[in-house]
C-alpha cells in the first residue's frame, strides 16, 4: 500500500438523477475531501450500469477453500461446474477436465473465477481505508441497486467468512474480513426527524451500520441524515450542503 492509499476513500454513489438534491450532497463531499487532501474515487452506480442482481454465477462465492469439511460434496462441486460451463463443448470439455480433480483443485477453479464486475469492485474497496456511501432513503433503506452492491461486493471469503458455528446459523460464528478504519452514510430523506425517531433510524442504523459495514469489518461507522429534503426551505438545505461539504473534509 502506497502512502496516498493509506487515505484513500471510496465514495459509493446511488441515485439516478444527476439534478437530485443527492447528487448536491455528493458535490459537497467531494469537494470537502478535496480541500481536506484526500485521495478519493466515486463510484456512481447507475452511471456505470452496475447490474444489482445477485445471481448463481454469485451464489458460488461461498464454494471457497474456507468451508468447512463435508459442507458441498464432489458430486456436488461437478455438478455446479459443468451447469455453469456455458454451451455444449464447453460442458463436454469441463467433464472431461473434473474427473480427475481433487476437490480442492475445483474449489480454486470457482474462487478464480468470480464475475469480473465482481472482483474489480471488490479491489477498490480493498484499496480504501474509508468508505462512504451517498443515497436516499427509500423504503426504509437503500436503493435496491446499492443493497445489490453490498450483496454481491461484501461477499463471502472477501468481506466476511464463517466458522464451523457460523454454518450452524450462529451469529458469533461470522468473522469480518475487512479492515476499513472509517465507514460513513450519508441519507437525504423523504420524511421528517421526529418520523424517524418512532424506530425507522434505530432499526436502518442497526442494519446498514451494524450490520452492513461493522460485521465485515469497518471499524468506525456513522450515519447522517438530511431530513425531509423535498419540504425543506433554501436556509436547510444549504445547511445539509455545508454540513456535506465538512463531512468530507473532516473524514
Amino acid at each position: 500500500m502506497t502512502d496516498s492509499d493509506q487515505d484513500h476513500v471510496l465514495v459509493v454513489y446511488a441515485h439516478p438523477n444527476p439534478e437530485s438534491f443527492t447528487h448536491a450532497v455528493l458535490d459537497e463531499i467531494v469537494r470537502g475531501l478535496t480541500d481536506g487532501g484526500h485521495s478519493y474515487e466515486v463510484l456512481d452506480l447507475y452511471a456505470i450500469g452496475f447490474n444489482p442482481v445477485f445471481s448463481l454465477h454469485d451464489s458460488t462465492q461461498f464454494i471457497h477453500h474456507t468451508l468447512p469439511d463435508g459442507t458441498v460434496d464432489r458430486a456436488d462441486l461437478e455438478r455446479i461446474l459443468i451447469d455453469g460451463a456455458g454451451n455444449p463443448l464447453k460442458r463436454f470439455l469441463a467433464k472431461r477436465w473434473v474427473k480427475d480433480k481433487s476437490v480442492a483443485e475445483i474449489v480454486e477453479v470457482f474462487e478464480a473465477n468470480q464475475p469480473a464486475d465482481v472482483r474489480e469492485h471488490q479491489a477498490k474497496v480493498a484499496r480504501a481505508q474509508g468508505l462512504i456511501f451517498v443515497a436516499p432513503v427509500w423504503w426504509m433503506g437503500f436503493p435496491a441497486i446499492l443493497k445489490g452492491w453490498l450483496e454481491r461486493v461484501f461477499a463471502y471469503g472477501f468481506a466476511y467468512t464463517l466458522t464451523p458455528e457460523g454454518w450452524a446459523g450462529q451469529l458469533e460464528g461470522r468473522v469480518p474480513l475487512l479492515d476499513q478504519r472509517k465507514g460513513l452514510i450519508v441519507t437525504p430523506t423523504f420524511f421528517t426527524e421526529a418520523e424517524y425517531d418512532t424506530g425507522w433510524r434505530a432499526a436502518m442504523d442497526t442494519i446498514l451500520c451494524d450490520w452492513n459495514l461493522k460485521m465485515a469489518g469497518v471499524q468506525e461507522t456513522s450515519h447522517v441524515y438530511f431530513y425531509a429534503v423535498f419540504a425543506a426551505d433554501p436556509e436547510t438545505r444549504t445547511e445539509y450542503l455545508e454540513r456535506a461539504y465538512t463531512l468530507g473534509r473532516e473524514f
